[in-house]
């Protein structure tokens, strides 16, 4: 066989290996049963990008709902949340998406969520502040066991919960506490993290 030839059925060899390869990596696992990814929600995060929830997928996430208006709950949950990622080491901390869900559509859009991450200092590469339509809320909130119903004034009365994802979006645990880290639930984070794939 000459060189040429050789040259061309090693490339045929090379370029059949990389389209096995990508039609494996195209072909995820099916997600499990009990994984919020089944859920299709359409998001926009504060910089206007949209994504779908199961996009998340492949890297464990705190997960909660909130709404920017909010003068006393949810500033203390946003306090838990960022509480509990500065227990994590710096590793620890790339390695955890933060995702909070508005529950007030109506009036959290994108301008408003980037106003609040702005305020808040929110480290962007790791945190999203979204929204969605109110159909789509209100399924997340339900698999995600979180209440909220519309009261007088604008505001809610609603479930106040930090929630742990595992990478494949099955919930692993939750906290209550607000303002300051739960350390049971930091814990379970970190072991929840050294778990996932890396």
């Amino acid at each position: 066989m000459n060189t040429t030839a050789f040259a061309h059925r090693s490339r045929r060899a090379l370029f059949a290996l990389l389209a096995a390869a990508a039609t494996t990596l195209a072909t995820a696992a099916p997600l499990p049963t009990d994984s919020i990814y089944q859920l299709a929600v359409p998001l926009t995060d504060q910089d206007g990008r949209s994504f779908a929830l199961d996009s998340r997928r492949g890297q464990p996430m705190l997960v909660s709902m909130f709404y920017t208006s909010c003068q006393f709950v949810c500033p203390m949950l946003i306090d838990a949340m960022r509480d509990t990622t500065a227990k994590l080491n710096e590793t620890e901390r790339a390695r955890l998406n933060v995702l909070m869900v508005s529950f007030d559509p109506a009036r959290d859009s994108v301008a408003v969520l980037k106003k609040t991450a702005d305020e808040r200092a929110l480290d962007t590469r790791h945190w999203s502040l979204a929204r969605t339509e109110a159909g789509p809320t209100r399924k997340l909130a339900a698999v995600l066991g979180i209440q909220y119903r519309a009261i007088a004034g604008g505001d809610y009365n609603h479930t106040t919960a930090l929630i742990l994802i595992d990478a494949e979006g099955r919930i692993v645990g939750r906290s209550t506490k607000l303002g300051n880290a739960d350390p049971a639930f930091v814990k379970l984070v970190r072991a929840t993290l050294q778990g996932a794939p890396r």
